[in-house]
């Protein structure tokens, strides 16, 4: 029994990881001798698999090099079908995961990184490949928010998979340490269905004195809210 037999007999988690360690010592030699250069008999000999079972995994090297993504989708898209969250929150947290997972491989996104940015038709496929993350919470919405504008859906999912991978690039660049929580703190500045978050509850209170003249009232409102108590009303 070969070492994909024994990851499918455990399960879908210990095939991830199988998957991943072929992807692991593929980046490997691409880093080392080029993307050209390494051949499906070299990968599959470095990750101790027949290269029968590296078709059976992978459909080529191309393929090999964002196969962790295929499991980020299948997870992000799992977690969206079972979310209880209101819709536009989910989809933020949704995209908070895949950050976290690539946080724990982050070895293996940097090495892509670098090969990735060497071989222009695999900048390509990135591009490819960051679309579906983006097409996966926008049908999401649509799905759940049919009420919704679908330009604020389209906009909303956009925001984030940008700001996921602005965060993301640079972590693997090395120029921040910005971390999961991070990711959520800069998610939740994205306007929500064309309003800010918050939303109907982004309400300002205020208490007076009933007997407190309204010129008074206004005139407290004024030098307490500034430009917002002269904006005029919807």
């Amino acid at each position: 029994m070969d070492n994909e037999e024994t990851a499918r007999r455990v399960g879908g988690a210990e095939l991830v990881r199988f998957r991943l360690g072929v992807v692991d010592e593929a980046l490997r030699l691409f880093a080392d001798q080029g993307y050209e250069a390494t051949s499906v008999d070299e990968i599959a000999e470095a990750a101790g698999i027949s290269r029968r079972t590296f078709f059976r995994q992978f459909r080529s090297k191309e393929d090999v090099i964002f196969a962790d993504h295929e499991a980020q989708l299948a997870a992000a898209q799992e977690y969206l079908q079972q979310a209880q969250l209101d819709p536009w929150d989910a989809v933020c947290e949704a995209a908070v995961g895949v950050f976290e997972r690539f946080t724990r491989w982050r070895d293996i996104a940097e090495r892509r990184y670098r090969v990735v940015r060497r071989v222009p038709a695999l900048r390509d496929r990135e591009i490819v490949t960051v679309f579906r993350y983006e097409r996966l919470f926008t049908d999401y919405l649509r799905e759940r928010l049919p009420d919704s504008p679908d330009l604020a859906r389209v906009q909303f999912a956009a925001a984030v998979t940008a700001t996921h991978n602005y965060l993301l690039r640079r972590m693997i660049r090395g120029e921040s340490a910005a971390g999961p929580g991070d990711l959520r703190t800069a998610l939740g500045e994205i306007p929500q269905g064309g309003r800010r978050p918050g939303g109907e509850d982004d309400l300002v209170l205020a208490v007076f004195r009933r007997d407190l003249p309204v010129r008074h009232v206004a005139e407290l409102l004024r030098q307490r809210l500034g430009s917002l108590a002269e904006a005029p009303a919807d």
